[in-house]
């Protein structure tokens, strides 16, 4: 048996003769679907944020590097090799792009002050896979690197310090004994704050060029770009192999790639999202024991009103259905209320976030919201509504 439009009415009626009780009652709906909403939706932001910091600084990355052991000389026959960046590329399936890098202390003297710098000698590829932000100029191309030219790029840090009133592009830059023409300005997507070979402080130059002054084509790291997502995994066991065929048994090697940080990402995330949620659900918890304590003593007040009701005829379904309705108006009601506060926050605060932050609030946690907030107000609803639909109309009719 469905509720009749006259219980609908009823029960409308009767929330409405206590205004007040019953936005009170629904504060705690009202809150605790926002949360909800609100968790979600920041949970699955930051997640997206994070990843997307994360694969800007490379995307489907795996890259080596020599394990140095303190207490054993490094040998040449150790070391990492162009060749073994080429060999990658022609052994490994799925690899698109291969690069290798070899990093080198200097200085760069600036109207009589000395700065230190790291020189980066790179290999053709190193764009593709690093996907450095070029902000004036341009990247290093294939003529320039098989050429050996003289050419180089700065970072935006560098440039204020060597150039502070001068546009950097075409301007002679001196590192120790060198002497390179600036072609373009750089900076990582990502800040890595050090934790890669581009620091605060760093001039790109072609590998070749930086082979021939260090004496040794040894690349401290190099870098392996596979085709999908789904390829990284197989890359990176395929290289620890690759690397173990090549050199000595007696020789480590660390290939790693933004599998495990993902993962750990996602975790994190994840568990977080777990505790705010279970937050998010105490209070909507806390908001439906207060919905049944509320109706419990609607209940007691109108007994004499639903002693008359059941004397001209109201069944014992009529009655329940009515008060099922109120708890059910105050939880959809609050629900309402919190999400469309859920949804206003985003958008009012969008203005103050960061370009690169994305705030979009999914349908599921609208979903989620409104579903879970109904079904407290429902639940906490039936134990008085039962009371309610049981009360004798003899005995209820006697009530004062």
């Amino acid at each position: 048996m469905m509720p009749s439009n006259e219980t609908w009415m009823v029960a409308l009626d009767a929330l409405w003769a206590n205004k007040v009780r019953a936005f009170l009652t629904t504060l705690g709906v009202i809150i605790g679907s926002a949360c909800i909403v609100l968790v979600v939706t920041v949970a699955l932001s930051g997640r997206r944020y994070i990843i997307q910091q994360i694969e800007s600084v490379g995307t489907n990355i795996v890259f080596a590097h020599l394990d140095a052991d303190p207490s054993r000389q490094i040998m040449l026959q150790d070391e990492l090799t162009i060749d073994d960046m080429n060999a990658a590329k022609a052994a490994i399936p799925g690899v698109v792009a291969v690069a290798g890098t070899r990093s080198y202390s200097a200085t760069v003297n600036a109207g009589g002050v000395e700065r230190s710098v790291s020189l980066v000698g790179v290999t053709e590829g190193f764009q593709q896979i690093r996907n450095l932000l070029i902000l004036q100029g341009r990247f290093l191309d294939a003529a320039d690197i098989s050429s050996r030219s003289r050419v180089c790029l700065i970072t935006t840090q560098l440039a204020n310090f060597a150039f502070p009133f001068a546009d950097p592009i075409g301007q002679s830059l001196h590192v120790g004994e060198l002497s390179f023409t600036v072609i373009g300005t750089f900076k990582e997507r990502v800040e890595t704050y050090g934790q890669s070979e581009v620091k605060n402080y760093s001039i790109l130059i072609p590998f070749p060029l930086m082979r021939n002054y260090l004496g040794d084509s040894s690349l401290d790291v190099f870098y392996v770009q596979a085709g999908s997502a789904e390829d990284v995994i197989p890359a990176t066991h395929q290289l620890e192999g690759l690397l173990a065929s090549r050199h000595t048994t007696r020789t480590r090697y660390s290939v790693e790639n933004f599998g495990s940080i993902l993962d750990m990402t996602r975790k994190i995330a994840l568990g977080l999202t777990i505790v705010l949620l279970l937050v998010g659900f105490i209070t909507l918890m806390v908001s439906g024991i207060g919905i049944m304590n509320i109706m419990l003593v609607t209940v007691r007040e109108r007994t004499r009103e639903i002693g008359i009701r059941k004397a001209i005829g109201a069944r014992h379904q009529e009655i329940l259905y009515q008060f099922l309705l109120e708890a059910l108006m105050i939880s959809g009601f609050g629900s309402v209320l919190g999400i469309l506060f859920a949804v206003a926050i985003p958008v009012i605060a969008r203005p103050w976030l960061p370009e690169n932050i994305s705030v979009q609030v999914p349908w599921e946690s609208v979903v989620l919201a409104f579903l879970v907030s109904c079904s407290v107000g429902v639940f906490f609803g039936y134990l008085p509504a039962s009371r309610a639909s049981q009360l004798q109309p003899t005995e209820s009719l006697r009530y004062e």
